[in-house]
């Protein structure tokens, strides 16, 4: 894969994570057509969307796969993640592997992302990390919130970000993965999901809301009949100051095997990396 990182404004190395190599833009795929469609019951679409993180805390704990889609000079990359969280104390953790690069370079060691209220710790980071020590971002320093950034969004934000769904509509009715969903197609706005979010994430969607080229975000939602989201696709688009472009990533996150146990250790003072990230030295 081309290391190359864009630099967003004003930040360090470590700051430019995982979303690599950015060309021209990337075109995310549209949410897959339920069957089926019609009137949403109650016709409550936006009130069910904008209450999603709150019906995800009450869960307390599921499964999670992510995936961050986008294009490097005409290639498709995917980036996928895999993990769990725990919605209650809003703590995840995500083993995040990065593709084999067109030129053959095997794969990279998977990164170990620790997701926190305002802060994500990163593992087998490389470019000049020590093996055993973690790398920690500051999340609201980040011009996109980490929704990006990462090369997974928090689980928790992407579905906080749906308190701001300003418009949506019911697709209807379809199954995944063995359990009947109700699919919405809509837009959120960053700006809106910040100032309705909780603490811990309400900062960095503020930063996302001023750092993306626009602060409107699709979305398709996928909801089980309890409310709880079992998938959601949402695009963003940022400005990729080193190609004066605009790129935009699809990032889906899958959510299952709600109750599961989790168990989520943040790392020590004395294991977190203090010096310099070397900004074109690829992760192994």
């Amino acid at each position: 894969m081309d290391r190359r990182q864009h630099r967003r404004a004003g930040k360090t190395a470590v700051t430019v994570g995982l979303v690599i190599g950015l060309g021209a833009g990337a075109t995310g795929c549209g949410g897959a057509t339920a069957e089926g469609a019609g009137g949403d019951p109650g016709d409550q679409t936006v009130t069910l969307l904008t209450r999603a993180a709150d019906t995800l805390r009450s869960t307390r704990t599921s499964k999670a796969t992510t995936s961050m889609e986008m294009a490097t000079g005409g290639t498709r990359v995917t980036i996928r993640g895999k993990g769990v969280y725990d919605y209650d104390k809003q703590l995840g953790k995500l083993t995040v592997v990065l593709p084999q690069d067109p030129a053959g370079t095997p794969e990279h060691r998977p990164i170990t992302e620790l997701l926190a209220p305002g802060a994500l710790f990163m593992k087998n980071r490389g470019a000049g990390v020590p093996a055993d020590k973690w790398v920690r971002v500051d999340t609201a320093a980040l011009s996109d919130g980490n929704l990006v950034t990462g090369g997974a969004t928090d689980p928790y934000a992407a579905a906080e970000l749906l308190r701001g769904t300003r418009t949506a509509t019911y697709v209807g009715r379809t199954e995944l993965a063995g359990t009947e969903v109700r699919h919405y197609r809509g837009t959120a706005d960053l700006a809106a999901a910040a100032r309705s979010a909780s603490a811990g994430h309400r900062a960095s969607l503020a930063a996302a809301a001023k750092g993306f080229a626009t602060a409107e975000v699709p979305f398709d939602a996928y909801l089980d009949d309890q409310g709880r989201i079992r998938k959601l696709r949402e695009r963003f688009s940022f400005v990729n100051d080193s190609r004066q472009g605009t790129v935009a990533v699809a990032s889906t996150t899958l959510l299952y095997d709600f109750g599961t146990p989790v168990a989520v250790e943040l790392p020590r003072p004395q294991d977190i990396y203090a010096g310099r990230i070397a900004e074109n030295q690829p992760a192994h």
